[in-house]
């Protein structure tokens, strides 16, 4: 085989690998959107964020490994569009009020209120959580990416990744004792 024959072949292979922006958009949105939302990130600013980190996604395309999974690629995109968007001041603003979701009308009213609080739970105990810490502790107990990976993607020592998951762990289960104990005494 010649040289410039095996060049085209690799080419051709490299650019079926790599899926386009469209495809990644419409399979992954929602893993983002929900990526956003579990780092903290306000529900009025939820779809320009997402928007955001297509954007980014879209500039970075060369760089995607098509042999490695890519939804911890799309998280360390969400996790620093999170992490400028915390950073500036006027996103800290607090708006107060409750957040309503639509009613499940498969759950009995019962179960739905009880599946709600457990969210709220959850959700007021991730944002007790330090921000760096959170998305190891998301990416690998909520999606089972490895820790070298995760170190990987957010650009840290794996050490200092297996140090955050650990305290990350213990912050959020001890936020999660101190709810469930404030709830019961109510």
């Amino acid at each position: 085989m010649t040289d410039s024959l095996r060049r085209t072949q690799s080419t051709l292979v490299t650019l079926r690998a790599v899926p386009n922006l469209s495809a990644i958009f419409d399979t992954h949105f929602d893993f983002v959107w929900s990526t956003l939302q579990r780092l903290g990130v306000r529900e009025a600013d939820l779809e320009d964020l997402a928007h955001e980190v297509f954007l980014k996604v879209h500039a970075r395309m060369d760089d995607y490994d098509p042999s490695r999974p890519i939804r911890p690629w799309l998280f360390g995109f969400a996790y620093r569009v999170a992490a400028g968007h915390r950073r500036l001041l006027r996103h800290r603003i607090e708006v107060y009020g409750r957040d309503v979701e639509p009613v499940d009308p498969v759950r009995l009213p019962d179960e739905s209120a009880e599946a709600d609080e457990e969210r709220a739970l959850v959700r007021l105990a991730l944002e007790a959580v330090d921000f760096d810490r959170r998305a190891v502790l998301l990416l690998h107990d909520g999606e089972d990416v490895p820790v070298p990976a995760i170190a990987e993607q957010l650009g840290i020592p794996v050490n200092t990744a297996y140090s955050r998951l650990r305290v990350a762990r213990e912050e959020f289960e001890a936020r999660i004792r101190s709810l469930r104990k404030r709830r019961r005494a109510s």
